[in-house]
């Protein structure tokens, strides 16, 4: 028979029992390190670090008005937008997170300003959250500037409304439409003294989305808004509120530039004429555009960027591809004329509908260099 435990023993047991129990619980706490807490910021331009490579700005600058945001591990959150301002005007902030340089304040280890034509590709992707209620856009920021400047405002600022909420627009006037990283965009020019600004405008509300900013890039220096030869200096993503905007949220952010690309050399060509003959009737068109390289070097794999005027869309083309079918438009070449040579030219046409009075693009870039007409 088994003999039974002492209840002296018993006590010792469940004493020893319970003090390595405690000193689990304790091993436990002492390794388990205490979870971030997020960082609120209200100061007027008070800003942060996350993930050791972007800022967090909140960037009131529009309003006396209190305004507060916390920075999360991926984004931020608005948490107190107080005050408004009228719809016609400027917003009263932009709350944002950012790759590159903002007012001198450089992102930890960001490798802008970057000359564009170094720029292979410049993948990103944003996550929003939206709310009811305030008035505000979900704008996404490209700046370039033909300096490497990192201290002010540069000379050409791309955005990409995400979402607009209320009786709000961006800057200038509608100046078509177009297609860029595979979505349709309502195209915005105008200057709001500072800057141009060539605003892409989403139809309906874009909650997340991954693309290359260079895509968005290159449709600016295809309009003559910029050229291959400037700097991309900055890459923002957040939100211009007129009115409220508590619980607006970036939930993710991310942003890279690779450098060492193919683009062409901004030097490439030295000059260029560009003649644009058309035949016009009731409602359609064609063009003939006759190309000369006036440098004294070959250009390869042509690129001739123009904008059709409101109303005009491309049906047909030929010696050519042109894209997108209206608003800032590209042609590239196909297989046997993918060269111009020094002195020479390539020619391509295109037909296309038009509504209200027709008329000819006013500029010509290739290759990101500006073009005389003919």
């Amino acid at each position: 028979m088994r003999a039974s435990s002492s209840p002296a023993r018993s006590a010792r047991t469940l004493l020893s029992g319970l003090l390595m129990a405690l000193m689990a619980i304790g091993a436990l706490v002492t390794t388990t390190a205490p979870a971030q807490a997020d960082t609120t910021i209200c100061e007027q331009y008070g800003s942060t670090t996350i993930q050791g490579r972007y800022v967090v700005q909140n960037n009131r600058w529009g309003t006396s008005a209190a305004q507060c945001i916390s920075a999360t591990s991926n984004g931020f959150k608005v948490t107190q937008a107080d005050g408004s301002v009228p719809t016609n005007g400027a917003p009263k902030s932009y709350p944002s997170v950012y790759n590159g340089c903002h007012y001198t304040n450089c992102s930890p280890g960001t490798n802008l300003p970057a000359q564009v034509s170094t720029i292979s590709s410049a993948p990103s992707s944003i996550s929003y959250s939206y709310v009811s209620g305030a008035v505000y856009d979900a704008a996404y920021d490209i700046w370039l500037d033909p300096t490497p400047r990192t201290d002010g405002v540069n000379k050409t600022e791309i955005m990409i409304w995400f979402n607009k909420v209320g009786s709000i627009q961006p800057v200038g006037s509608q100046v078509g439409t177009a297609t860029v990283g595979g979505r349709s965009w309502q195209l915005w020019s105008g200057n709001n003294g500072g800057n141009d600004v060539l605003s892409f405008v989403a139809p309906s509300a874009i909650d997340s989305w991954s693309f290359d900013v260079m895509d968005f890039v290159r449709a600016t220096v295809a309009r003559g808004l910029a050229q291959n030869n400037w700097y991309l200096t900055s890459v923002q993503a957040g939100f211009e509120p007129w009115q409220g905007g508590a619980g607006l949220a970036v939930n993710s952010f991310s942003s890279t530039v690779s450098t060492g690309g193919s683009t062409p050399d901004p030097g490439t060509p030295a000059a260029c004429k560009v003649a644009y003959a058309t035949t016009v009737w009731t409602g359609g068109f064609t063009a003939n555009v006759t190309v000369t390289n006036t440098g004294s070097t070959a250009v390869d794999n042509w690129k001739l960027g123009f904008t059709l005027p409101s109303g005009q869309n491309v049906t047909s083309a030929w010696n050519a591809t042109v894209s997108p079918a209206s608003g800032a438009v590209t042609a590239s070449p196909v297989s046997h004329n993918a060269q111009i040579a020094a002195g020479g030219s390539q020619t391509f046409g295109l037909q296309g509908t038009y509504s209200g009075t027709f008329a000819s693009p006013g500029s010509f870039t290739l290759n990101g260099a500006a073009c005389t007409t003919a």
